[in-house]
């Protein structure tokens, strides 16, 4: 069952879903989504420094990117047909019974600003920022500013809770993350 605008506010209330910093519910709380908020945070490719991406080498991974910081009022330019890792301004921390979905605003799609390539799905038991993996599809530099809604949650109630929530598996990659962390797929070997 996906929650409606009801069901995010009393699990906001009762702090079954808990989100920080708490959301302004009159401009951000849609119908059946809660949007969140570009943070100042972006993780760039450094192309130039690797000859090609090695998912099988961690160092590889770890090298070929660089945090960018932005102030609370200069834009974050994303280049047509560039790919950036950014996160929300807010945490999220999920229980064992429930997931959240990432969306894209339709306002940004509108100018080719895509923010998921495919990793949209929350586990039960998250707990951390959002990492946006953004994509420019236009022809045209689209500017990016901190604060400004980004990116929409969706909320799904299990009909049993997750018998392994998320921030307790052992393989869990991404669990408390705070930055957007370049990818660890090199530690599945």
């Amino acid at each position: 069952m996906v929650l409606s605008d009801g069901d995010i506010k009393h699990a906001l209330s009762k702090k079954i879903i808990r989100i920080t910093p708490y959301p302004d519910l009159k401009t951000q709380l849609g119908s059946c989504s809660i949007d969140l908020r570009l943070g100042k945070r972006f993780r760039v490719f450094n192309y130039s420094k690797v000859p090609y991406i090695d998912p099988n080498n961690p160092k590889t991974t770890s090298e070929m990117m660089s945090e960018v910081v932005v102030s609370g009022v200069e834009p974050f330019i994303l280049q047509p047909g560039d790919f950036v890792l950014a996160t929300t301004m807010e945490s999220f921390k999920l229980p064992p019974t429930i997931l959240a979905r990432l969306e894209g605003r339709s306002s940004l799609g509108r100018l080719g600003i895509v923010v998921h390539s495919t990793a949209s799905v929350f586990d039960p038991g998250w707990n951390g920022v959002a990492v946006l993996e953004l994509g420019n599809l236009g022809r045209m530099p689209v500017a990016l500013y901190p604060g400004m809604r980004i990116c929409a949650l969706t909320f799904e109630e299990l009909k049993n809770p997750s018998q392994v929530p998320y921030n307790l598996k052992k393989a869990a990659k991404y669990v408390h993350q705070s930055a957007p962390v370049a990818s660890r797929i090199g530690e599945e070997r």
